[in-house]
């Protein structure tokens, strides 16, 4: 980052239709990270894997700790997906048959989370500078959190969620881009991560279909390397594997061109998520600390 604060945005950010393949990760954030430990795992996702942006996940409700987002990512050179999470844990083994309702339980938590981004991002002089754009979530449709036609903020959602409602296009039109939750892992027709792309290339399709040339990620997008309480499969042959989440992954390399040729400029993905500590399975580190396999993901193609 420059020494010193640009007096305006202009010529500031790359063009979103720039943007496609591996982006960043996204990063749990309930833990209340100290500004050391958000400092050193920002320059490790920056230098070690070429990250350019940090997808927020979660919420910490304490006070400041989105200027030490902010001055983290602008220590590093990262850019900033925030959220404003409007959602609870829940668990996803029955999104297929949705026998069972999860998430949302009706607090107004997000409004008060809504506000003090709000604040910082009017307050901090480096917000704008390090954040790209403002998610509205996690998956509120299918959480029911509000009616659709008064969600007109950046939605984070499946394409189930969409679907459920009957497409709730006016949300699709409403936002400025489209985040999408790429979890096939979940879908009942999964079985392994290197063979998810017919999964993934359905839930795509639908969103370029939809979506009016809206540029699209894959945010909350990855592959179990374990099962637990809150992720279980709707298939009877998908399997939790450390290999099968770093194929996941290999695939949506191989397939980078057809991310490409997307509309928009083509489609950018994240890693769900960063550590394992963030959320069990998902992570590309382990628990420890330790990489859990090889994993250098292409930034072009």
């Amino acid at each position: 980052m420059p020494s010193n604060i640009p007096d305006s945005l202009d010529n500031w950010w790359c063009s979103m239709d720039t943007e496609y393949a591996f982006m960043g990760f996204s990063y749990e954030v309930t833990a209340c990270q100290s500004p050391s430990q958000l400092n050193a795992e920002f320059a490790d996702i920056r230098r070690n894997f070429n990250g350019r942006y940090v997808r927020l996940y979660g919420a910490c409700d304490s006070s400041g700790f989105y200027d030490d987002i902010v001055d983290a990512a602008w220590n590093n050179g990262l850019g900033i997906h925030a959220l404003i999470w409007a959602c609870f844990v829940f668990s996803r083994m029955h999104i297929v048959a949705h026998t069972l309702q999860f998430g949302f339980d009706g607090g107004n938590e997000w409004e008060t989370r809504r506000d003090s981004l709000i604040s910082t991002l009017t307050t901090n002089t480096k917000a704008k500078f390090v954040t790209r754009g403002v998610q509205f979530g996690s998956e509120p449709l299918y959480d029911n959190v509000l009616p659709h036609s008064e969600l007109a903020s950046q939605v984070s959602e499946l394409a189930y969620g969409y679907q459920e409602r009957g497409g709730a296009q006016d949300v699709l039109d409403a936002i400025d881009y489209i985040n999408i939750h790429m979890l096939p892992f979940f879908s009942s027709l999964a079985t392994t991560g290197a063979l998810a792309w017919p999964q993934v290339e359905t839930d795509m399709n639908w969103f370029i279909q939809q979506g009016g040339g809206k540029k699209m990620y894959f945010d909350e997008n990855g592959w179990p390397s374990v099962t637990s309480s809150g992720v279980q499969p709707n298939s009877l042959i998908a399997i939790a594997s450390v290999s099968s989440e770093q194929q996941y992954y290999q695939l949506l390399d191989s397939y980078c061109t057809d991310l490409k040729s997307a509309p928009g400029g083509g489609i950018g993905w994240f890693a769900h998520i960063y550590s394992d500590s963030q959320e069990p399975g998902y992570g590309i580190y382990d628990v420890n600390g330790v990489k859990k396999f090889n994993f250098q993901p292409r930034t072009s193609c």
